[in-house]
């Protein structure tokens, strides 16, 4: 599949503003008064998204540590392999002490010395939830007098709350996939395979200047929340399930639509509004103030009311109505019951309560939504008909 299979699209990327590095110093700022409220001493900051939302810095992770410390009070430093430093310190905005190490030393009194180096000799460290345990337990050896717990209260307080900047780049991606969902659907056809829709997915995207793909699934497969392990091609009259995302500048997009390839039944067509309205009660719940659970409740009891459920219990919503969004697909909060998180401006979440019936097929409607201080918005505006995966 080349670029010139989607003559209709083209980047999209025109436009965008990242994140600024004032921003990241606020992010940072935040997260240090945190720390003085909790009694943390600093946070250990492994490689990935968190470290990301901070500092910019994209590394992957391995065997080999690469990780900063961010102290309560004074600047950030790094610690990474000897090898890995000059790639390092091309990355980094803020800070600049590096502590490299070589492949027959230790990272860890690495870490040890950094703490030395700003004078903390005892008191409560916080990891990031994602945090390796093999990371966690070579600090632990290498500063026993260190107490190490979670930094949750400091990470999830900070990346929960979007600013105006990450829910445009959000916005931008969100875009960006409809488009190629879009682009895809025009081009289903009987006998087409799971991985043919994949393979046009990632095209689209890859035409509007991202790396993106949907995932799609034809028919009985449609029930399993994330498919089936078995290929399936398209049919008339089956179930089509597709669910995507790309991200720009790190940020996530996150959209699912079904739809029916040929004329529906009236089983399949009142399953997609039973669907529809239950998705419709979710967002109508998502108010300032309310506790994320109810807004699950909300679009659960529109699935029980019409005699699926109770719960988990399938036929019916076998899942959370929605997670968080934003430098990773899944991350806080969660719209789930026992999530009694009061919504505000700033939170960004999917809203798809699903329905799956085994053995028939599944639909599920998603589309993110972020709080605003008169309430929810969303991202996508919600299919406004079995036959129309799109308003536009």
């Amino acid at each position: 599949m080349t670029l010139d299979g989607f003559p209709g699209l083209s980047p999209m990327l025109g436009g965008i503003s990242p994140i600024t590095m004032a921003e990241r110093q606020a992010r940072m700022a935040k997260a240090q008064r945190l720390m003085l409220d909790q009694g943390l001493v600093a946070i250990f900051l492994e490689a990935g998204s968190t470290l990301q939302y901070f500092t910019g810095i994209r590394w992957g992770r391995s065997e080999r540590m690469m990780a900063a410390v961010l102290p309560a009070q004074g600047e950030i430093s790094y610690v990474c392999p000897a090898f890995e430093e000059d790639r390092l310190r091309e990355m980094i905005q803020f800070g600049s002490t590096v502590r490299a190490w070589d492949e027959h030393e230790s990272p860890f009194t690495q870490v040890a010395g950094i703490l030395t180096d700003l004078g903390i000799a005892e008191g409560r460290i916080g990891v990031e939830a994602t945090t390796r345990f093999f990371l966690v337990d070579g600090i632990r050896q290498a500063a026993p007098k260190i107490d190490i717990g979670s930094a949750d209260g400091v990470t999830i307080p900070c990346r929960g709350i979007k600013t105006n900047t990450e829910i445009a780049l959000m916005q931008r991606a969100m875009t960006i996939t409809s488009e190629a969902f879009k682009a895809c659907i025009d081009r289903l056809h009987v006998g087409m395979s799971q991985a043919e829709f994949s393979e046009l997915s990632i095209a689209a995207h890859k035409a509007m200047g991202v790396a993106g793909h949907i995932d799609v699934q034809f028919g009985p497969s449609t029930a399993f929340p994330h498919g089936s392990r078995k290929m399936t091609f398209l049919n008339d009259g089956d179930v089509v399930l597709m669910d995507g995302g790309c991200t720009v500048e790190g940020y996530w997009s996150d959209i699912s639509r079904t739809i029916i390839f040929g004329a529906p039944t009236k089983r399949q067509r009142e399953i997609w509004l039973l669907e529809q309205r239950a998705q419709a009660a979710a967002f109508a719940a998502a108010q300032v103030g309310v506790p994320m659970e109810a807004v699950d409740a909300a679009a659960r009891q529109v699935i029980v009311d019409a005699g699926f459920g109770p719960g988990y219990k399938v036929p019916g919503l076998p899942h959370r109505t929605g997670h968080g969004i934003g430098l990773d697909i899944h991350e806080h909060y969660n719209v789930v019951k026992g999530n009694m998180t009061p919504l505000a401006p700033g939170m960004c979440f999917s809203n798809e309560p699903m329905i799956a019936i085994y053995g028939e097929f599944g639909i599920r409607l998603e589309d993110c939504v972020y709080m605003t201080e008169d309430g929810p918005r969303y991202f996508t505006q919600p299919s406004p008909a079995i036959d129309r995966p799109f308003v536009n």
